[in-house]
């Protein structure tokens, strides 16, 4: 056993008879307390489990009667990002940070439990195609203020969002950067389409948030101990009166930067933004229609399929940036216009 790796799980287990025929990870998991069959697999893989004093498979099928040694605990492969050689939309750049147009369905960086790797080692594909993976490929230098997974990264955008993200190159920029967001002196102002027709030509939501404690993968406003100040101004841009039912185009900006903020906060007074299922938007469009008697020019049409229309994404977008170079004090205003898959879609909504 190496000298780093502690020894808590070290132990000698005696198969019983009565486990006879099950296979030997599954016998572990059932034997140690709070491992989880992949921890069990990495013990196997780092030689830390012997059956009979011999190296063995996960798969292999018990006698009963072995012994089974146990000499580590399982320790992952700690999280690296590496570079990857895929195309980045930067918007602004110089010494100290870039600004880039992040397309929607691009992970920032790799989640908590994703396996990363070293060059050479296999990467999980869960862990490539983020936008770290890009930015190490094109600026090499990042800040490490956020880790090895997290290279240059100071705020994030959801997977779904597309839009503008500022990136660190340095240390320096990237505590500078940290105390802005904090001190809330970053403007950032997005474009999101959301059911319904919002009532108000402008209005603040004011509704903390924090994790949905029944659906984890979710946020919420309902009152908790945990939940973080967050507070979002909208402006309707116009109304759309569709075929697809009614919509509105909003501005949006946030003073904070809560996990899926904008979402869960439309959500909240009743508009969720469209394509956002996790928090009540429509996966798909159905156009709503109305029956007419047929003519002898234009027959009615057997079993005709209904009119759909799905986007594939979030329509959020984060548009515009306006800050301050935190070396140089330089003021900065960036832009990104609406990607031209939502363009394309807003154009067949609103088409007849």
């Amino acid at each position: 056993m190496s000298p780093e790796r502690s020894a808590t799980l070290a132990r000698t287990i005696a198969v019983p008879a009565e486990a006879r025929g099950q296979r030997l990870d599954a016998f572990l998991v059932s034997q140690l307390e709070g491992v989880s069959r992949s921890r069990v697999q990495l013990l196997l893989d780092q030689g830390d489990v012997l059956v009979n004093e011999l190296h063995v498979k996960a798969s292999l099928k018990l006698r009963g009667g072995e012994q089974i040694s146990i000499t580590g605990d399982p320790h992952p492969a700690p999280l690296k990002a590496v570079p990857e050689p895929i195309p980045l939309d930067v918007i602004y750049e110089d010494d100290d940070l870039a600004v880039v147009n992040k397309p929607a369905g691009m992970m920032v960086h790799a989640g908590a439990g994703q396996s990363g790797a070293a060059s050479g080692e296999k990467l999980d594909a869960r862990s490539r195609g983020t936008l770290v993976n890009a930015l190490l490929y094109r600026f090499n230098a990042l800040s490490s203020t956020g880790g090895e997974l997290r290279p240059g990264i100071v705020h994030r955008l959801d997977k779904s969002t597309s839009g503008l993200i500022i990136v660190a190159k340095n240390d320096r920029a990237h505590a500078a950067l940290g105390a802005m967001f904090s001190g809330r002196r970053v403007k950032k102002t997005y474009i999101a389409l959301v059911h319904g027709a919002v009532a108000r030509q402008k209005g603040t939501i004011n509704a903390a948030v924090s994790r949905d404690p029944i659906r984890r993968t979710r946020m919420t406003t309902r009152p908790s101990e945990s939940a973080r100040s967050a507070i979002s101004h909208y402006e309707v841009v116009r109304h759309l009166t569709t075929r697809y039912g009614k919509f509105t185009l909003l501005r949006v900006r946030i003073e904070t930067g809560r996990t899926h903020q904008i979402r869960v906060h439309m959500a909240s007074i009743g508009h969720p933004v469209v394509g956002d299922t996790l928090y009540g938007g429509a996966g798909q469009l159905t156009a709503q229609t109305t029956a007419v008697a047929p003519t002898a020019r234009r027959p009615a049409k057997k079993n005709a399929e209904p009119d759909r229309l799905k986007l594939g994404r979030n329509f959020l977008h984060a548009a515009k940036l306006e800050f301050t170079q935190p070396v140089t004090g330089k003021p900065l205003l960036l832009e990104a216009p609406l990607p031209d898959e939502l363009n394309a879609f807003l154009g067949r909504l609103e088409s007849v």
